[in-house]
């Protein structure tokens, strides 16, 4: 999955809110092998319909494979490293390596973005999803200066997208360099957030992120960027001040 995401970076992907490259990146790796298996032809016919139909396939799998690549990070002793992000539209929460399984909480945020024909914000849930674990991992809008054309999608220019990539290197612990952004001469995206450094400046996890309809069942009405509550990162730190002694 790793190179696929790298690749998908070279071609306009952030493999959160644009995975047109990716899904077809995968969607060619996985259609050859599928035709040569035993699967009856409408079956397959029907599968492979559905995933050309959707450029967001690929989002399924990077959320896991970030999940996967935090998850070994996690639990280890005094470590200031963010290892998961995630939101239900009430509550923001976060996991911090050195911290165990505790779960830092404020308020959900709103999201600012655009809205499809006949929705706006007072359609709109607060942040809510899984997805925020790309953005942990690096990825997503943390990875924004490889897709200046999701502007479309969630708002602003492109050069808010590099904007945003950059002003994440103030809150990271290096930079990935298994994922390159080649608008930075072929850097390492900004990764591994760390809670110190968040609270030192001041500076919040940028999240580019679907938009819910606030009543259950209607689904994404739109897409734009989001912050990260600072209040976790603040009760973090404490925490793991206490936990370090």
């Amino acid at each position: 999955m790793k190179p696929l995401i790298a690749q998908a970076l070279h071609m306009g992907d952030e493999c959160h809110n644009r995975n047109a490259a990716a899904t077809s990146l995968l969607f060619k790796r996985f259609a050859p092998a599928a035709l040569e298996a035993e699967v009856p032809q409408a079956q397959l016919a029907a599968a492979l319909r559905f995933w050309a139909s959707n450029d967001h396939f690929f989002l399924n799998l990077s959320m896991a494979t970030c999940k996967a690549m935090l998850d070994a990070g996690h639990g280890v002793k005094n470590s200031s490293l963010v290892t998961a992000m995630a939101r239900n539209g009430v509550r923001f929460g976060i996991r911090v390596s050195g911290t165990g399984d505790a779960w830092f909480q404020a308020d959900a945020s709103v999201v600012d973005g655009l809205y499809f024909p006949s929705f706006g914000p007072d359609d709109a849930a607060k942040d809510l999803g899984d997805s925020a674990i790309t953005e942990t991992a690096g990825i997503g809008a943390f990875a924004m200066a490889a897709a200046p054309a999701i502007v479309k999608f969630i708002g602003g220019t492109p050069s808010d997208a590099l904007a945003n990539t950059l002003a994440m290197t103030s809150i990271t612990l290096g930079r990935n360099d298994a994922f390159t952004l080649p608008t930075l001469n072929f850097a390492g995206t900004p990764g591994g957030i760390d809670v110190r450094s968040v609270v030192d400046t001041n500076i919040a996890p940028v999240i580019n992120t679907g938009i819910a309809h606030k009543d259950a069942g209607i689904g994404q009405i739109g897409a734009g960027i989001t912050r990260a509550p600072l209040h976790c990162f603040a009760q973090a730190v404490s925490k793991l001040a206490a936990t370090v002694g």
